[in-house]
């Protein structure tokens, strides 16, 4: 994760500047681009470990570069942008964003959010057990422990929470979760994922009322965060 090589596409030159300061002080590698086109062409030549993309770009639509990029690029994507609604933010994290940030924005909170798609990257490729603190999810064995104790889980919670955990850091949205678990005919039944949510919650969580590892994303999906 240190030294980690990040691409910002953005046309905004005080946002790029204050994010290649930020970032460069906390020892990321830095490359920017003010284009659609710049910023495709300087990925496919220099892939880095995760970009920082705007929806807002002046030779094209965001939305459209996330589609090119994940043609090929499967590293982490975070969308930083003005565009604010609930069906942009879906659309993003639909087509493959790992994050969605909204402008104006806490430095703080975008490191934090970079930090955690960088770790999650590292552990889907190398480690079948994502460690989350007192929970430990073994891909492999198909095995849940709190505390080192193992945890029964019925197979459809096992389903939700591995892929949940497999994704530490990203935001799944409900319509994606509902697809992966249930199958495509289940996209607007809603009510089974809250119910399976809220089970897991209740066998994993210290107290299911303030949860620390499956967060809400109020009115898109839901993330799983691994305690520090």
């Amino acid at each position: 994760m240190n030294n980690a090589a990040i691409l910002i596409i953005d046309d905004e030159v005080q946002i790029r500047r204050l994010l290649e300061i930020t970032l460069e002080s906390n020892s990321f590698n830095v490359e920017s681009a003010e284009t659609a086109k710049d910023g495709l062409r300087i990925a496919a030549n220099h892939p880095p470990d995760l970009v920082i993309l705007d929806l807002g770009l002046p030779d094209e639509d965001g939305h459209s570069v996330l589609k090119k990029l994940r043609e090929w690029y499967t590293k982490p994507v975070i969308i930083l942008s003005v565009q604010s609604s609930e069906e942009n933010i879906v659309k993003a994290l639909d087509n493959g964003a790992n994050d969605y940030l909204v402008k104006p924005f806490r430095t703080g909170e975008l490191l934090a959010r970079i930090r955690s798609a960088l770790r999650g990257m590292v552990s889907e490729e190398n480690d079948p057990v994502v460690d989350a603190g007192d929970l430990q999810i073994d891909l492999a064995a198909r095995t849940v422990k709190k505390n080192n104790e193992t945890i029964k889980l019925t197979a459809t919670e096992y389903k939700l929470l591995s892929l949940l955990a497999q994704h530490e850091g990203k935001v799944l949205t409900h319509q994606y979760l509902l697809r992966e678990v249930w199958g495509p005919g289940y996209i607007s039944q809603s009510q089974y994922l809250r119910v399976f949510i809220a089970q897991l919650r209740k066998k994993i969580e210290t107290d299911a009322n303030r949860p620390e590892h499956i967060i809400t994303e109020s009115g898109v999906g839901y993330r799983f965060i691994a305690k520090e």
